[in-house]
């Protein structure tokens, strides 16, 4: 499979599920969720859905168990919305990469200045 359609596929992916989440997810332990990146394999049977979420580990914890829950129908309805004949899996992962960088920024902070003269 190619390649460039895997990456259009996780594109729209990531476009209708953000939308999904905001107006179509009812469970209560899906906070205010954001789809930050969608990684689809070549054969497009799997996509990766990063996402992050407002607070704290625990409400991470409760909003992608939220969401393994309501996969089945996003996928359905994600499919249909995209007129995929087969729909990938859909695999939600917490997306760490603004902690890392927050975390990185204050380590930066912390080291002595070098001087150029």
């Amino acid at each position: 499979m190619n390649q460039a359609r895997a990456d259009r596929v996780g594109q729209a992916l990531q476009r209708e599920l953000g939308a999904m989440l905001l107006t179509e997810i009812k469970d209560p332990r899906v906070g205010f969720v954001s789809v930050t990146r969608v990684d689809v394999a070549r054969d497009l049977s799997l996509a990766r859905i990063y996402v992050s979420v407002m607070g704290g580990p625990l409400a991470m914890k409760e909003s992608l168990a939220g969401l393994r829950s309501a996969s089945p129908f996003l996928r359905g309805e994600a499919g249909r919305r995209l007129g995929l004949r087969h729909a990938p899996q859909l695999d939600f992962r917490a997306d760490t990469s603004i902690d890392d960088t927050l975390r990185l920024y204050e380590v930066m902070k912390k080291l002595p200045e070098v001087r150029d003269d």
